[in-house]
């Protein structure tokens, strides 16, 4: 026994428990390209091609739609693939460096297209371009992603790392807003043409530098985790796989209970994240009648909530534990989101011209969205801590398969909430392109009395199904010492010497 004791010591000790600050800045960085990414596709590229390029919007939709689909199916089997593959730079790295220069190039040719080119070959140039950098994207972010469960096994030190790695992909993304509103359109400002949102030479740059940023970010974060290389999981022993076989260990790996409450819990989050967003400037414009200015600055508030977010989530943590904090970081952050809109609809708060009304959505915004990213660390820590519980039942280290399992449903039901968004704005009678003044009071209160009960009903039910989580801190130790235990037992079953 004290021999068995002693090997489970030395496997536990030949893993660094706690990541050093280069390497919590190293994986962090590297989620920084995915928010890069994000915020083009996001806010950038449908204005682009359909105002300055001329593709009809509706087949940039259809692009975009086809690429998201294409690329969720994608998921799972380079999840799969990076859990399995055999190779002296690991099972994650070859995936990492593989897919930096294709990402760059592709992102660079996207803000580049020909000219003179047919509606028809304008569509077929931008669904190639968006499916490819999609697959790369796919190819570097999964991996990445499934790092989180193998830099460490330390309950707590998991927070702390995916903290690093929600700061750097909220900055980088909002940084990207900021370069492009603060400096790239006002940079191309002509006598032609007054708003630099539609000078093509905008976009250029803009695909210039955030081509150099998505290579610079993606190696800094593989060339910065290399060295933990010899440190991480070894693949699984070759064995011969079919289609089938491949299926089937995708499946018992996704039907663990507690994945399939945050997989319920994610899909639920995403509907409300589809429906808030798009709304967000609905808020700013109609609702609350700010300027340009007063919006930008909402906007930068942003970074606060990215410091606040990543430092507080490592200590609820340790406070709460990771359920528990999710549940009550959640139910502040869901139930306080709407409140300002709320307190709007019944005549609390003071008209918009009171200069309070500026500083409250400010504050209150950059707090609420502080709350927000938290919970998201806690969420992602939550699935981490759910392959060493997988690994004792199925014998597989699958980390790969539960990255990309919740990629894949983010993709999924992403346009859900979209459409519904839709839906509520046309039920309350504000038209697309209509501008503030155009828009009734009474058109403006009928959607916040719609949309308040909508995403709370969202919200509350993701945080209503994160209870049924069973994963706890004393839990997710046992689980260690389980495989602790394995792990100093040789091939015949007997203690290592």
């Amino acid at each position: 026994m004290a021999t068995m004791t002693t090997a489970a010591a030395d496997v536990a000790a030949a893993r660094p428990q706690q990541t050093s600050l280069w390497t919590r800045l190293a994986y962090g960085l590297g989620s920084g390209a995915i928010g890069v990414k994000d915020n083009g596709f996001s806010y950038f590229l449908l204005l682009f091609y359909s105002q300055v390029i001329g593709l009809d919007a509706r087949l940039v939709g259809l692009a975009l739609t086809v690429a998201l689909v294409v690329d969720a199916f994608v998921d799972p089997m380079v999840g799969y693939w990076s859990d399995n593959v055999r190779s002296r730079f690991g099972r994650r790295h070859p995936f990492m460096y593989a897919a930096a220069l294709p990402l760059a190039g592709l992102y660079f040719m996207l803000w580049n297209p020909p000219a003179g080119l047919s509606q028809p070959k304008l569509f077929a140039f931008l669904l190639g371009l968006a499916v490819s950098i999609r697959l790369c994207v796919s190819i570097y972010q999964v991996p990445s992603n499934a790092l989180a469960a193998e830099l460490t096994q330390d309950y707590d030190e998991r927070s702390m790392l995916l903290s690093f790695r929600f700061f750097f992909q909220w900055a980088m993304g909002n940084a990207m807003s900021v370069l492009m509103f603060a400096v790239l359109f006002p940079l191309f400002v002509t006598a032609a043409i007054h708003n630099g949102q539609f000078n093509r030479e905008s976009y250029r740059v803009y695909g210039l530098i955030a081509s150099g940023m998505l290579f610079a970010l993606v190696m800094v974060s593989a060339l910065g985790t290399h060295s933990r290389i010899p440190h991480l999981k070894a693949p699984p022993a070759q064995r011969k796989l079919t289609v089938g076989k491949v299926f089937s260990e995708i499946f018992e790996t996704l039907s663990n209970r507690s994945f399939v409450v945050l997989f319920i819990a994610t899909a639920l989050g995403t509907v409300a994240a589809g429906l808030a967003a798009p709304l967000a400037f609905y808020w700013l414009t109609y609702f609350w009648h700010f300027t340009a200015r007063q919006s930008s600055l909402v906007i930068m508030g942003v970074f606060a909530s990215a410091f606040i977010g990543s430092g507080l989530a490592p200590v609820v943590t340790r406070r709460l534990g990771k359920k528990r904090g999710a549940i009550v970081i959640g139910l502040i952050a869901f139930l306080g989101s709407p409140m300002p809109i709320v307190l709007r609809l019944t005549g609390i708060l003071p008209d918009n011209g009171s200069p309070l009304i500026f500083w409250f959505i400010f504050f209150t915004n950059m707090f609420d969205v502080a709350l927000i990213i938290c919970f998201q660390i806690l969420s992602y820590s939550m699935i981490a801590d759910l392959v060493e519980q997988s690994e004792i039942k199925t014998g597989r280290r699958s980390e790969g398969v539960f990255a990309a399992a919740t990629t894949f449903t983010e993709k999924v039901v992403n346009g859900v909430g979209l459409i519904m968004a839709g839906f509520l704005l046309n039920l309350a009678g504000i038209k697309t392109g209509a501008d503030a003044s155009h828009v009734t009071p009474a058109a403006v209160w009928r959607l916040g009395a719609i949309y308040v009960p909508t995403i709370l009903t969202l919200w509350m039910a993701m945080v209503a199904v994160i209870g049924g989580y069973a994963i706890t801190r004393d839990s997710h130790a046992a689980n260690l010492r389980t495989l602790a235990g394995r792990e100093s037992l040789g091939s015949d079953g007997q203690p290592l010497e």
